[in-house]
């Protein structure tokens, strides 16, 4: 093939994947904002804070009655055999290595927590995505992308491309 072909056929497919381009709409929604309006996720998220704070008391009465202990092992350790000591510091440790357990089992990467909270939130996860998918569907959208404050995937989006209020529509009048 010579060089003016390869040339007229790159100019060629240039054109074609930019006339492709034209005719396909791009969209976007701000996920973070769909799940704050609808009203299973903010109970779910309720029953997760409820959750997370119910943990958070239980690690702060245990820390609490640690930190007693060790206050009282620190004025009367002077008084103390050796034997004391000893018994009452390995009260100590097992105090604090239960404490740490425990965080780690209520709190960890594979606590309770993110179990419940992924029990919790995956189905209505799975809800939005399909409300998302319908409206992009309805609307011709090829293309959605997701604009969060936390996440920003889309730089730039034209208002008028917003979809989120369309997928909130949809999800409040009951629709997948």
């Amino acid at each position: 093939m010579n060089t003016a072909r390869i040339v007229l056929l790159a100019a060629a497919l240039l054109v074609a994947g930019a006339a492709a381009q034209a005719q396909q709409k791009i969209g976007f929604v701000n996920s973070a904002k769909i799940f704050k309006e609808l009203p299973e996720a903010q109970d779910a998220q309720n029953r997760i804070d409820g959750m997370k704070r119910s943990i958070q008391d239980e690690l702060e009465r245990k820390q609490r009655e640690f930190q007693t202990k060790l206050e009282e092992y620190q004025k009367k350790e002077s008084i103390m055999n050796d034997a004391a000591k000893k018994t009452a510091q390995d009260e100590l440790l097992k105090m604090q290595r239960d404490f740490e357990q425990m965080k780690q089992e209520k709190l960890g990467e594979n606590s309770e927590l993110v179990k419940t909270s992924e029990r919790l939130l995956e189905p209505l996860r799975t809800k939005v995505i399909s409300a998302i998918e319908r409206v992009a569907k309805d609307e011709k959208y090829s293309f959605v992308f997701d604009r969060t404050e936390q996440v920003t995937v889309l730089l730039y989006g034209e208002p008028a491309h917003d979809l989120t209020f369309k997928v909130i529509d949809r999800l409040k009048r009951g629709g997948k």
